[in-house]
């Protein structure tokens, strides 16, 4: 009998709609009070859980989630970081998902 791994989900702080943890990515607010993002999703200190979606990231800095969820005053810069980070993420998905055949291969 094969037991059926449990997949842990997270709330997205900015649509309120759980995913799985993987689709997620982790802001952190450490005790020190800095802000950052968390790609590994292991670092310490208080965690907010955003969707890996462009439209997310851009919701997150109009409304300033994180300026509510850390209870602090957040730079823009922080937020324009967050949505390069999250765009970039996006491409990667994309390119992953992305074959070749061998007609279609570009020319070296």
């Amino acid at each position: 009998m094969v037991k059926t791994k449990k997949v842990p989900l997270r709330k997205s702080v900015v649509s309120n709609a759980q995913f799985p943890k993987k689709e997620l990515l982790r802001i952190v607010c450490n005790k020190a009070g800095e802000i950052s993002i968390d790609p590994t999703g292991k670092a310490p200190g208080r965690g907010a859980y955003i969707a890996i979606k462009n439209d997310e990231a851009l919701q997150a800095k109009q409304r300033r989630v994180f300026d509510r969820v850390f209870q602090t005053t957040i730079a823009d810069n922080f937020y324009d970081e967050l949505i390069l980070y999250v765009d970039h993420q996006v491409e990667r998905e994309k390119l992953a998902t992305v074959t070749y055949s061998i007609d279609d291969a570009p020319e070296i």
